[in-house]
């Protein structure tokens, strides 16, 4: 069975297995992280964390029973009670209904562990998949935008608040 865990330093080589198998995968929905994300792989994961320490973001790998990585759920720009959802599931991985378990996982962690009211999340109109995972996981549609020169939509989701008030 899955598990959601909060990244730290140890994640890091499945964490670019993951990321290197799928390159290809997620280039197709969403725009390609670049050469440079590779190459400096281990810069970025400890800026990661250094964001993650100051709470600014809280990311989230999905572990299989092995260890491996399957897929990323993580909140960034966390301020004022709010932050922006991202995900990414694994190819071989995709179609079983991880994402949204993985995104109700995250959001339950949101409003409990982190304090979070509300969440934001946008997706290309081309990525059928995420917005699919979008309208499961009780996110509303409350405007449009440009993703990478794709036309998309942006997402809202209202938490419940952690002190039961």
């Amino acid at each position: 069975m899955p598990e959601i865990q909060l990244l730290r330093p140890g994640h890091g080589p499945a964490l670019l297995a993951f990321e290197v198998e799928n390159r290809a995968w997620f280039a197709a929905s969403v725009p390609d992280r670049g050469d440079d994300f590779f190459a400096r792989f281990g810069d970025m994961l400890r800026a990661r964390l250094a964001e993650q320490e100051a709470g600014e973001c809280y990311f989230h790998v999905v572990v299989g029973d092995g260890g491996e990585v399957l897929g990323r759920v993580n909140l960034v720009d966390v301020a004022d009670g709010e932050a922006e959802l991202g995900y990414r599931i694994a190819e071989r991985a995709a179609g079983r209904g991880l994402a949204t378990w993985g995104v109700a996982e995250v959001c339950g962690l949101a409003a409990g562990r982190y304090g979070l009211r509300s969440l934001r999340a946008g997706t290309t109109l081309g990525n059928a998949a995420s917005r699919a995972v979008l309208a499961r996981s009780g996110f509303s549609v409350v405007g449009e935008r440009e993703f990478s020169g794709e036309p998309g939509l942006v997402y809202r989701r209202g938490l419940a608040d952690p002190a039961g008030a």
